[in-house]
């Protein structure tokens, strides 16, 4: 399962911007949007994530926890399961 990034949210929720976020990095706003809006390594996560001060996994979707999602390996759909 592919875990959504949630860079942009993260960012907001720590009270900080795309802008102080660039500069704690050393880089410009613009290198850090690219990077926020593609496919960033792993690297530029945690240093995204050392500027926020926080955990890299607050950058990803956090799973529901009221379900599970599974992808069939056969025809590719969303499963999704309900857990009381």
């Amino acid at each position: 399962m592919i875990e959504q990034l949630r860079i942009k949210e993260a960012i907001k929720e720590h009270g900080t911007s795309i802008n102080e976020v660039a500069e704690k990095m050393g880089i410009s706003r613009f290198t850090l949007s690219t990077h926020v809006n593609g496919n960033p390594s792993t690297e530029i996560l945690l240093r995204i994530a050392d500027a926020i001060g926080c955990p890299i996994t607050d950058l990803f979707e956090q799973p529901k926890k009221d379900g599970l999602s599974l992808t069939c390996p056969h025809c590719g759909k969303n499963i999704n399961i309900k857990v009381e």
